[in-house]
């Protein structure tokens, strides 16, 4: 018989450093979660993307226990990495702060296509050469589709 559903929890993580601090500590805590098993579990399977921002979708159960999904780093963190700078414009259409090439465009794309919900490559770099505007950085080059 299947778990029965109590909640779900959103959160931002640095990958291989959860810790029991704010913002996870309090999140998981009120729900009665095992904190440190979540940070273990965590930090286990995130080595590999260490210190990069990682979402995580917890899904915790009546018994309290959890499973949890990673998902890929959001687009303006990869965008605002590959133009090399620290933060987004405050005014994206008259001030722009950066730039980023179709191919690292194509290349965040492929990153992010298991979470956005288009189909084709095409579709997932229009939607990051979106984000890239409203960010205010210039997305260089020929477009290749």
């Amino acid at each position: 018989m299947a778990k029965q559903i109590t909640g779900y929890v959103k959160l931002q993580c640095k990958g291989g450093q959860a810790n029991p601090s704010p913002p996870i500590g309090p999140a998981l805590g009120s729900k009665g979660l095992n904190i440190m098993e979540f940070c273990k579990q965590f930090n286990a399977r995130t080595q590999d993307k260490m210190g990069q921002i990682l979402p995580v979708l917890i899904t915790y159960y009546a018994d309290k226990t959890f499973d949890f999904v990673v998902k890929t780093p959001p687009a303006p963190i990869l965008l605002l990495e590959a133009a090399k700078v620290k933060l987004g414009s405050a005014q994206p259409n008259l001030k722009k702060v950066g730039s980023v090439t179709w191919d690292q465009v194509r290349g965040i794309a492929e990153i992010k296509m298991p979470d956005l919900n288009c189909f084709t490559i095409e579709a997932a770099m229009s939607m990051v050469a979106g984000t890239a505007r409203s960010m205010g950085l210039t997305v260089s080059g020929e477009k290749p589709f």
